[in-house]
């Protein structure tokens, strides 16, 4: 393709670049607002979320004016569609960072439980990481490293399960923290969704360079939480 659609594409990329760190921001706040019982960043954080959903509705119609005007060949179309289908799923992590926001403005005063806290904090270090490795991938054609940020979904997983187990235990000891581990429950729950999504951009990304789509997730299934269904 000629030197026009390689700029549009790198603007495409660009804006996508964008969105991503906007949701890896997003994730941020929501746990910090969490963490700190801050209802007033939570609003803010809601207020912002279709922010969000804007950009992926320009991306969107940035990637079809893409192709109907430039009708590029069979690779150059699918590094367009792999950005397109990607941007769903940093809108659902979005969607995510917004639910954990609106957990924090509606949960009343309850128990904290500091350790759970510190998990919370941790699990969103490692999010964001891995959210953030893939979108430079993707920037750079670099689908050598999407295997690598997938296997750090496991560490996830694994914070996940061993949180489950310690806000159980709590609960046991102390029945007033009961109202605290529903409200910790789900936002693991939340992070650890938000670690699958990224694990299916790192997919996207070995489609955007290769044309095949491959099984990046080794995680065991997991049980359905009354929160959420279906993302």
């Amino acid at each position: 393709m000629g030197a026009l659609f390689d700029d549009e594409l790198k603007k495409l990329k660009g804006h996508f670049m964008e969105m991503g760190f906007d949701s890896s921001e997003q994730i941020y706040q929501a746990t910090k607002s969490f963490i700190d019982h801050d209802k007033d960043l939570a609003r803010k954080i809601v207020a912002e979320d279709p922010k969000i959903n804007n950009e992926e509705m320009d991306l969107e119609k940035q990637s079809l004016q893409l192709i109907a005007l430039q009708q590029p060949v069979a690779s150059d179309f699918r590094q367009i569609i792999s950005i397109l289908k990607a941007s769903t799923d940093i809108e659902r992590i979005g969607d995510h960072a917004n639910t954990i926001a609106r957990e924090t403005i509606n949960a009343k005063g309850h128990e904290r439980i500091p350790a759970v806290e510190k998990v919370i904090s941790e699990m969103t270090e490692q999010v964001r990481t891995m959210l953030e490795q893939v979108l430079e991938a993707f920037f750079e054609g670099n689908a050598a490293e999407a295997k690598k940020i997938a296997d750090q979904d496991e560490s996830i997983d694994k914070y996940y399960h061993s949180t489950r187990k310690l806000v159980t235990e709590s609960l046991k000891k102390n029945s007033q923290t009961a109202q605290a581990a529903l409200s910790y429950l789900m936002v693991i729950r939340l992070l650890e969704r938000i670690g699958d999504h990224v694990v299916n951009l790192a997919e996207w990304l070995v489609y955007n360079q290769t044309g095949k789509m491959v099984e990046l997730s080794h995680s065991t299934n997991h049980e359905e939480e009354y929160f959420e269904n279906g993302q």
